[in-house]
């Protein structure tokens, strides 16, 4: 049976994966801080699953405790690191900046440098991380999430291009969604539901896909957000 670890599975779109992948064949663990909320997703799963209780903003915490996930599951194969956080802040406050590096930049990098040690180790497999669109341009509304999410696609970047050069076949996914509907949803255009972009980041996961929008017509979005002039983008 395959073996699939989503990391940020007690909401939103990791919990909708879970049961993608649970439905699909997957024996599932997964993580969160909330121990409830992934007890009754487990009751909720179709096949085998094993939860455990984390705090990704505290990596030195929590990748011991991802290790000994992996360990009571045997051979995990693929990865999903879907916990994030962020808020605006245009203030500039300093506690929503410092909470949102510290999951979205020191937690993720954490749980990416367990998951990437597991797939070199078995020599092959998959990993994948949430971005998000808002990773093409910085914002003044959101500067740190932003900005964290950019750290999150180039890290991916790099992760992948290091399997390459060890002429492993890992797949590294980087998923960016538009807006999705969940507490961090900053916006409704085009707003899809977390079961749809579980569905999209499957479908991706199955072809072995390095990059994919969520849903697929913010490809567009991508392009102007690109292609706008800073003179003009500063002004949004």
């Amino acid at each position: 049976m395959r073996t699939a670890v989503i990391i940020g599975a007690s909401s939103g779109i990791g919990r909708a994966l879970a049961v993608v992948l649970s439905a699909d064949g997957y024996r599932v663990g997964v993580v969160a801080r909330r121990g409830d909320l992934l007890a009754e997703l487990c009751a909720e799963l179709r096949g085998p699953s094993l939860f455990r209780t984390m705090d990704v903003s505290r990596p030195d915490r929590a990748m011991p405790l991802l290790r000994e996930l992996m360990d009571e599951l045997g051979d995990v194969e693929l990865f999903v690191i879907s916990a994030g956080t962020g808020s605006e802040n245009p203030e500039l406050d300093w506690e929503p900046e410092r909470d949102t590096i510290a999951v979205n930049v020191l937690g993720f990098a954490g749980m990416v440098n367990v998951a990437a040690a597991q797939l070199q180790s078995r020599g092959s497999g998959h990993l994948v991380g949430i971005s998000s669109l808002a990773a093409l341009r910085g914002t003044g509304a959101a500067p740190a999430y932003a900005a964290s999410k950019a750290f999150v696609s180039n890290y991916l970047q790099g992760v992948r291009y290091r399997f390459r050069k060890m002429g492993l076949p890992v797949v590294v996914t980087d998923v960016q969604p538009g807006f999705i509907d969940t507490p961090m949803a900053g916006g409704s255009f085009w707003m899809a539901s977390p079961q749809e972009a579980a569905r999209q980041i499957a479908r991706a996961i199955r072809k072995h896909r390095e990059h994919v929008y969520v849903t697929r017509r913010w490809r567009l979005v991508a392009w102007l957000m690109r292609g706008l002039p800073d003179a003009v983008w500063s002004r949004l």
